[in-house]
């Protein structure tokens, strides 16, 4: 049986109040899609390998850089003071469609990488965030890692389905 993939969706830091909210630090690309009425996530305990539940939404607003979120069946600060600390979660194939050309990084790790004459030069082991554009660090088979700037002049390419991405590198960059 394989193992089920969650992707994170918020953390619970704190209760709101004492009709049960609670202030939810989001981690999603998509809060107002994950935080609105009606919508269905797993609570998961990070120190209790993993044990989940389904919670449904009735509201939410944001609020000061996080969502304050009334759970269904969740009315009084007593019920929800045990879940601080857990995790929002949403099952892999619940995530949300992107436009043409835009990725989820995590079908991006671990994508052979080649140069547009068919050259290959490893794979992508991590992406980094460091301000203007995403960089790619790809893993040579020999030698250090390459560092690849997310921009439509080096990236030419990318095909998750058959986990490949065609670069240009520019000079400098080897």
């Amino acid at each position: 049986m394989s193992e089920r993939q969650l992707l994170n969706v918020g953390k619970i830091v704190n209760t709101h109040g004492v009709r049960g909210e609670i202030k939810v630090w989001p981690q999603t690309d998509f809060p107002d899609v994950r935080f609105r009425a009606g919508s269905k996530l797993l609570l998961v305990n990070p120190e209790a390998g993993g044990h989940t539940s389904e919670v449904e939404v009735v509201s939410a607003r944001e609020q000061k850089n996080m969502f304050v979120v009334r759970l269904k069946g969740w009315d009084d600060i007593n019920q929800i003071e045990k879940y601080k600390g857990w995790e929002l979660k949403v099952e892999a194939e619940d995530r949300v469609e992107l436009e043409e050309d835009e990725y989820y990084l995590s079908d991006i790790i671990g994508c052979a990488v080649f140069t547009e004459e068919g050259e290959e030069l490893g794979f992508v082991k991590e992406i980094l965030s460091p301000g203007a554009n995403d960089v790619w660090v790809v893993k040579r088979p020999k030698g250090g890692d390459l560092l690849l700037p997310f921009i439509d002049d080096v990236v030419k390419e990318v095909d998750v389905a058959a986990r490949k991405v065609k670069v240009h590198l520019m000079e400098g960059l080897l």
